[in-house]
């Protein structure tokens, strides 16, 4: 039947299978697929996240339809969250920074902003750092500059498709499933990934779709504030081939965090690399770029790379690193 999968995923009432996905992407492909179906089928993945073994279907069938590429970047970690949880400064972005200023090889993927606010993307537009457009300008960046943001590329031209496809509705409305699925929808050959989950529910899909990568040390991390990152403040949970829980390195509160107004954005965020920032904020940082340093094989354990992290920011690495991207990418 020409609707299998929107059956499937709407009445549950039998699995989700390959041949059902490939057709729906087929159909997409040759514009078979029209914006009713299209936007329900978003709308059922968004609305109530599917059982583990859906979604890891799903994503597997998009994955299938990539070309190789034979590229792999060894020993690179990309910092990435599901986006949601409180509206914090940019805290990846951040720690994709102060990670590379500690020689870490970093390669990074992001979005823009769902809900309001300055997302990864939006903020490397401020800063004037593009995203690359192909694996060799990724590759490129990663050995210049041991950091490099990856672009659309890494992901599966079906997204380009349903969006234009759902039309005049918007993505960011009923799409929510993609940014939440969207660090394992990337193709992105790195050795290690740190994932923030914002929402603790998806967390067993989550689990699934990381265990489907077996070449790659996937670690998720979450918390109960919600937020898409370690918290420097509160106990983390990690979720990887080992659980553990990461305990608060001091006091602080969200406040601390909260996301400055658009105008200060740029300015807020090199103060954040240089140290200047609340101590919370910095030291969530140095959290998340310790986690980092360890799921690349830099750092023994948490506590040495966090040293190593406040090391590097106090000595003004992560700024300096910054500005010298500005300076030489924004100008070709």
């Amino acid at each position: 039947m020409t609707h299998d999968l929107l059956d499937a995923l709407v009445n549950r009432r039998h699995p989700v299978e390959l041949p059902m996905c490939r057709s729906f992407w087929d159909r997409l492909h040759d514009r078979r697929v029209d914006r009713a179906e299209a936007a329900a089928v978003l709308a059922a993945l968004s609305t109530t996240m599917p059982d583990p073994a859906a979604v890891t279907t799903v994503v597997q069938s998009l994955h299938e339809r990539r070309p190789a590429h034979g590229h792999v970047f060894p020993a690179a970690v990309n910092i990435v969250g599901t986006g949601g949880g409180p509206r914090t400064a940019n805290i990846s972005t951040a720690a994709a920074f102060v990670a590379a200023a500690m020689d870490v090889r970093v390669v990074k993927t992001g979005s823009r902003a769902s809900s309001g606010g300055v997302g990864s993307i939006d903020l490397l537009d401020r800063l004037g750092i593009g995203l690359t457009r192909s694996y060799e300008e990724t590759g490129h960046l990663l050995d210049r500059f041991g950091i490099a943001f990856a672009g659309y590329f890494v992901y599966p031209t079906e997204l380009t498709r349903l969006a234009r496809t759902v039309l005049p509705l918007d993505l960011r409305t009923i799409g929510r499933w993609i940014n939440t699925v969207g660090p394992f929808l990337a193709d992105l050959p790195v050795s290690a990934q740190l994932t923030g989950v914002s929402d603790a529910t998806h967390l067993p899909a989550l689990r699934a779709l990381a265990a489907a990568q077996p070449g790659k040390r996937i670690w998720l991390c979450a918390n109960d504030l919600g937020a898409d990152e370690l918290i420097s403040f509160t106990a983390n949970s990690v979720h990887g081939a080992l659980d553990l829980q990461v305990q608060p390195v001091g006091d602080g509160a969200l406040t601390q965090l909260a996301a400055p107004a658009e105008d200060d954005v740029v300015p807020h965020f090199l103060d954040l690399l240089a140290g200047l920032a609340p101590v919370a904020a910095v030291d969530t940082v140095c959290l998340n770029a310790a986690a980092l340093a360890v799921a690349a094989g830099h750092e023994p354990d948490l506590p040495a790379g966090f040293r190593t992290a406040r090391a590097a920011v106090a000595d003004g690495a992560p700024r300096a690193l910054a500005e010298r991207m500005r300076r030489v990418v924004a100008h070709g």
